[in-house]
């Protein structure tokens, strides 16, 4: 888990993004390792609010993580992660991550909207 001001930087700097309505995400590839961290500022809402959008975040990425490739990934909720259903999110999440490069589409294996 990415917990440092620097780690966070890193990536943010370095790495690739790609957005959607609901996610940003900002993705370092580093060989060996699959770090991960999770941001939501106070534009997403209140803390409520914010701890629920992490814990989405946290959901997806485990659900994701067997087809995803080495590196570091970053985060961000935007304020349409608390609103949209948990399948547009998903849609949103697969996106970003075919879009960073971290995930093919021959990596996808099962298909996860249906």
């Amino acid at each position: 888990m990415l917990k440092l001001h620097s780690e966070f930087q890193r990536v943010y700097q370095r790495g690739k993004s790609a957005h959607s309505t609901s996610i940003a995400l900002f993705y370092l590839p580093i060989k060996g390792e699959k770090k991960v961290g999770y941001t939501a500022s106070k534009k997403v809402g209140n803390a409520v609010v914010r701890n629920r959008c992490k814990r989405r975040l946290r959901a997806l990425f485990d659900e994701f993580s067997p087809n995803v490739q080495d590196g570091w990934y970053v985060f961000v909720a935007k304020g349409a992660l608390f609103d949209n259903g948990f399948d547009i999110v998903r849609r949103d999440c697969k996106y970003v991550l075919k879009r960073t490069g971290a995930m093919s589409e021959m990596d996808d294996g099962k298909n996860l909207l249906s």
